[in-house]
Formats: C-alpha cells, sequence, structure tokens
C-alpha cells in the first residue's frame, strides 16, 4: 500500500512514520510542504493522502480527485480545515485521528492554574527583578467552580484531574456519559454560565457551535470569569472576548488556540508582520496567556498521530470499519 504524506516533519514526526510504515508494509510518498495547487501532482499514483493543519478547499479537493486521490486523513483530532462538503461532493473519504488525552489535559490544567495565580504578570515581574506583591494575589482552585464544555475523551479527562483539586465541577455535552457524572454534574449553559467561576472548552468546531463564547454568552457568565481554550478558536468570538476583557467581566483567559490561526502557527514568523491584530491584542493583555497550539504537542500524542493516520488508511484500503472516518 502507498500513502503520500504531507507536512512531514523530520524532526519529530520522521521516527514514528519509519517505524509504523515497516511494521505495516507501507509505502510512503512524502513532501515537507503543506499541499497546494502547486505541488499536488507529487500525490499522483496515491490513493491515501495524510496532511496535518492545512487548507484543504474545494478546489483542492477537486484537484486530488481528479489525480486519483481517495482519501485524505488529517493527524489532527480537529478537521476543520477541510473542506467535508466537497470531499462529498467528489467522493473523497476523509478521517482524523485520536491521541492521548492526557497531553490536551495537562495542558489545560497548567493553563487554568497560570490564569487563577496570575503567572503570566509574576514571570513578568520576575524577569524585571520586581518582586512586589500588589496585583498578583491568585486565587485556588478547590474554592472554584468549574465548567467543563465537552466531555470527550479530552474533557473526560480534564474532569478526572479536576476532581483531584476538590472543585466543584458541571459538565456540558449534547451526549452525556456515566463516567463523568462520578466527578460532574451535568447542567444547561445557563447554569454554567450563571455559576461557574471558570470556563473550559473542549468541543470539536462545528457549524452549530461557532461563536459559542460570544458576546451575549459572555454578559451571562460571572463577573470575572476565567475562560480557557484548548479546543478550536472558533468556539470563542474574539471580538467579544477582547471586550469582556477590556471591561472586566473577564478575568482571565488561558487560549491555546485563536481564531484564523492556519497558515500561522508552526512558522518562524519571527521577523513577518502578521495580519493578526487580535492576537497582538490579546496577548497585551497582562492576564491573558496566549500559547501556539501545543497542548498536543508530546512524544505519545506525536506517534499516536502517525500510527492511527496509516491505520485509518489501511482499514479504509481493507473494506474495515475505521474509528475515525469523518465521511
Amino acid at each position: 500500500m502507498k500513502i503520500f504524506v504531507y507536512n512531514y516533519r523530520k524532526f519529530d514526526e520522521a521516527e514514528y512514520f519509519q517505524k509504523f510504515s515497516e511494521e505495516y508494509g507501507v509505502e510512503l510518498g512524502i513532501c515537507t510542504d503543506e499541499p497546494t495547487l502547486e505541488n499536488a501532482h507529487l500525490a499522483e499514483g496515491y490513493e491515501y493522502v495524510t496532511i496535518i493543519t492545512s487548507k484543504i478547499d474545494r478546489e483542492l479537493m477537486k484537484k486530488f480527485h481528479e489525480l486519483g486521490v481517495r482519501m485524505i486523513s488529517t493527524r489532527t483530532v480537529g478537521y476543520d480545515h477541510v473542506d467535508i462538503a466537497a470531499a462529498k461532493e467528489f467522493g473523497i473519504h476523509v478521517s482524523n485521528v485520536s491521541y492521548s488525552p492526557e497531553c490536551v489535559a495537562d495542558y489545560t490544567v497548567m493553563l487554568m492554574l497560570m490564569s487563577i495565580r496570575k503567572m503570566k504578570r509574576i514571570m513578568q515581574r520576575g524577569a524585571l527583578n520586581d518582586f512586589s506583591l500588589p496585583g498578583i494575589q491568585g486565587k485556588e482552585l478547590p474554592n472554584l467552580t468549574v465548567g467543563v464544555l465537552g466531555t470527550g475523551r479530552i474533557g473526560q479527562a480534564v474532569i478526572r484531574d479536576l476532581s483531584g483539586f476538590r472543585c466543584k465541577i458541571y459538565a456540558y455535552d449534547k451526549y452525556e456519559n456515566k463516567a463523568v457524572k462520578e466527578h460532574a454534574q451535568y447542567a444547561d449553559l445557563d447554569t454554567i454560565y450563571k455559576e461557574c467561576d471558570l470556563i473550559t472548552l473542549h468541543m470539536p468546531l462545528l457549524e452549530d457551535n461557532f461563536h459559542l463564547i460570544g458576546k451575549e454568552a459572555i454578559s451571562r457568565m460571572k463577573e470575572g470569569v476565567v475562560i480557557v481554550n484548548t479546543a478550536r478558536g472558533g468556539l470563542i468570538d474574539t471580538k467579544a472576548l477582547i471586550g469582556g476583557i477590556e471591561s472586566g467581566k473577564v478575568g482571565a483567559a488561558g487560549l491555546d488556540v485563536i481564531e484564523d490561526e492556519f497558515g500561522m502557527y508552526y512558522h518562524d514568523r519571527k521577523s513577518d508582520v502578521l495580519s493578526k491584530r487580535d492576537l497582538y491584542i490579546l496577548r497585551g493583555f497582562p492576564n491573558v496567556v496566549v500559547t501556539p497550539h501545543m497542548a498536543f504537542y508530546t512524544d505519545q500524542a506525536v506517534s499516536d498521530m502517525v500510527k492511527h493516520s496509516i491505520e485509518s488508511c489501511l482499514l479504509r484500503a481493507e473494506g474495515k470499519e475505521d474509528p475515525w472516518e469523518v465521511v
């Protein structure tokens, strides 16, 4: 079997692609760049293509279809960068991957603690030898009520971890999970907005939850609410969040994802002028921590992403059930 790999990263993925391609007897085609109309021809002769967080729009989907590509596997949990409607139109199957939920769960708790303990300001002051106390008094997690939006594998791991801090936990999801109820109480969004001191997001980005956290939702939240997002940037209306921070309604935020981040993260852009005004504004606040979509990034997660992408393609080729199938 042959799989063409775009976004091939030599510094972290290479060892796993070598390991699992040998294990499964897969021949790989390799391109270190993201897929584009200009390099799509490299996948000719390959029915299976694997990518990372690169935009696959209708035009590129059509090109892959013309080249004989039958399936695109994204080595990510989220797949909002892939035009699913176009995939259906051209009969191309799409799959994602799963990886250990612990990586994002760990990172989420870290951002929570950094936010409520005002760690950004503490570190900034420390770098200037300013060891004064005013303005950096934090809060303790056991005294807070936390709302977890989304109780999939990652949301469940976060809830499990939070239970060790002895804080009250509310959960929200369209589909309730029995295991979650051991540590959290399911509630509607109104209750969570009204009762929770801290809200963390763990949902995929879909049409019906785009800008779930917007101006109206923020207005219903507690004064000084802390918002953490390690899921997808589009779940939060960035301008509404900025307004909430400026008014004091939002007391702090920990953001590993932001809107319109495609083409920016995972590249060295330090000498570039980025057309991301909202990002600059967010990074300027003393009570906002912004990181470049790194919550997933552990050795275990990278191994899982490569392995599951290859396995997904193999299952499709063999006509077997694929647990990562999107369409």
